[in-house]
């Protein structure tokens, strides 16, 4: 069967993605340590808004609300038993907004972190890492999801239970990591690590990235490191935080104006990726900026880490020069 997901990589230069989903539900009455996805029994008309509100911002892309959707996570708020019908009804939720947009929109099926370590450093086992996110993907398909999105890994371990469970779906997987301590994930992976990673595993992504970390520039050299090391047929994620996040009076807030967004989305599509969004902070301004902002661009080389920093400031400041790691910083011509 054909999978809209797939037909619409063939056809279109880029895709895309859509923004926070956390910021714009806490926007809407979610409090911190409340599970969001609770709210997709409890609150779907205001799950299902979020979804509208970036679909008409121009995300071709929308992820379910379904990133703590592992019984691992639900545990926290006794919600364990309740994984298949959570995360069916995130699916539900934006299939219904996708389906009624009158284009074509993909609904991803988000799946984030367990939050525990896997053996030797922690308890959690390769099997019981499956069979929990195995059944994670069984509700995201049930609720008809397009595609198995994984993201916000840290642990190549990880990574690979969950695209095994996932791709049993027979679903398209994608998988993307959050590299946010000197260019590498909390467990010491690399882009370009990463990048070959993804060629290992038993089902090949059909596409691959980085999500969150720090702000767009981290994420922006992210990817170019990604692509320096990945096959010429990848395709590249960049879905990047509104800005560095900042601890102000209580809370996290995002300083990135949809103009320095819209800067971030012409340099992610010139360094190679092909889906591009935002992530933590990204309100449905920041997206209508992005996808303006790619409808208008022209794409082209590069760019170097050293436009980047330009238009971001300094990445990673506390690391050695790129030259001394010896990894490119420029977008490989093979691309």
């Amino acid at each position: 069967m054909a999978n809209s997901f797939l037909e619409l990589l063939q056809i279109r230069p880029y895709l895309v993605a859509d923004g926070a989903m956390g910021t714009n539900l806490f926007s809407q009455g979610l409090m911190s340590g409340e599970a969001p996805e609770l709210w997709n029994v409890d609150h779907p008309e205001r799950v299902a808004r979020v979804h509208r509100g970036f679909v008409e911002a121009g995300s071709d892309i929308v992820l379910t609300n379904s990133f703590g959707g592992t019984r691992q996570r639900l545990k926290l708020h006794n919600a364990q038993d309740r994984v298949i019908e959570l995360n069916r009804a995130a699916a539900r939720i934006a299939r219904g907004v996708a389906d009624a947009a009158g284009r074509k929109v993909i609904v991803g099926g988000s799946i984030g972190p367990t939050g525990e370590l896997f053996q030797p450093l922690g308890a959690l086992s390769h099997a019981d890492a499956v069979a929990a996110f195995a059944e994670q993907a069984q509700g995201l398909a049930e609720g008809g999801v397009d595609v198995l999105w994984i993201e916000t890994m840290s642990a190549r371990e990880e990574v690979a239970a969950a695209a095994e469970a996932a791709a049993a779906t027979g679903l398209p997987i994608v998988t993307t990591m959050s590299f946010d301590t000197n260019a590498r994930t909390m467990m010491g992976v690399t882009p370009a690590d990463f990048a070959r990673f993804t060629h290992t595993l038993g089902t090949r992504p059909a596409a691959f990235g980085a999500n969150c970390g720090v702000g767009p520039g981290e994420l922006l050299d992210s990817v170019l490191l990604m692509a320096g090391a990945a096959a010429a047929d990848d395709v590249i994620i960049a879905k990047g935080n509104c800005g560095v996040p900042q601890y102000m009076d209580g809370a996290i807030h995002y300083s990135g104006s949809p103009e320095q967004m819209a800067t971030y989305a012409r340099l992610a599509l010139d360094a190679g990726a092909r889906i591009i969004g935002g992530c933590c902070g990204s309100s449905y301004e920041h997206l209508a900026a992005i996808a303006g902002a790619l409808k208008a661009h022209r794409k082209g080389e590069g760019p170097a880490i050293a436009e980047v920093e330009r238009a971001f400031g300094p990445v990673w400041p506390t690391m050695k020069a790129s030259s001394e790691r010896g990894e490119p910083r420029r977008r490989s011509s093979r691309r």
